[in-house]
């Protein structure tokens, strides 16, 4: 018998690796850029209304600004942070397809000033120079340990009038994030996202 094809919204279709959707970069050089999303467990780009909302906090102009994404995923962050001028973005991501489409997106954007780093996201903070990043993104699966090991590196790898961005499926106060080093300095709710600007309060 003759299956059917299963009928696919058209804002949702494509071939199996892109099968959840796309995102688009909001600002700068590669505004309405799209990005691939691949079809991988966990994989949550941060939504469009967040991201906005975001880098309004952060400044539309990021001349300038070293970053560091640090669980990539789709880039989203990082290419936006390059977008608007960041000078040096590196991105991080363990899963090795993830890292391919990483490297396709870099390449398709001519990217020079984003670094794509394959490895552990953590560790990658621990090694970088103490207070020398001016924003940090802290994206990991929500159901994963990393978040503690990931801030208390982060507050030592954040320049002293740098951010944290913390993304989350819980609010962070500044109760938990006192001992890490971190204080909230925006927040937003939107869905089952608790978005946080997070600033350094201990000397590097």
């Amino acid at each position: 018998m003759k299956m059917k094809k299963p009928r696919v919204p058209v804002h949702k279709h494509g071939p199996q690796i892109q099968r959840s959707h796309e995102v688009r970069i909001i600002g700068g050089l590669w505004k309405r850029t799209k990005l691939k999303v691949a079809d991988k467990p966990g994989l949550r780009p941060t939504p469009d209304r967040v991201r906005e909302t975001l880098f309004n906090w952060l400044g539309q102009d990021m001349r300038g600004l070293r970053c560091m994404d640090v669980f990539a995923g789709t880039g989203a962050l990082g290419f936006e942070a390059a977008s608007r001028g960041a000078a040096d973005v590196i991105v991080v991501e363990q899963d090795s397809a993830l890292i391919e489409q990483l490297k396709a997106t870099q390449a398709q954007l001519e990217a020079s000033q984003v670094h794509v780093l394959r490895g552990d996201g953590v560790a990658s903070l621990r090694q970088a120079t103490p207070a020398t990043l001016h924003v940090i993104f802290i994206d990991p699966p929500f159901e994963s340990a990393l978040y503690e090991p990931a801030l208390a590196a982060a507050s030592r790898a954040v320049a002293v009038d740098g951010f944290v961005y913390l993304e989350s499926p819980t609010a962070w106060n500044d109760a938990q994030l006192a001992p890490l080093g971190l204080a909230v300095h925006r927040y937003l709710k939107a869905g089952a996202v608790h978005a946080h600007v997070l600033t350094p309060t201990l000397a590097p």
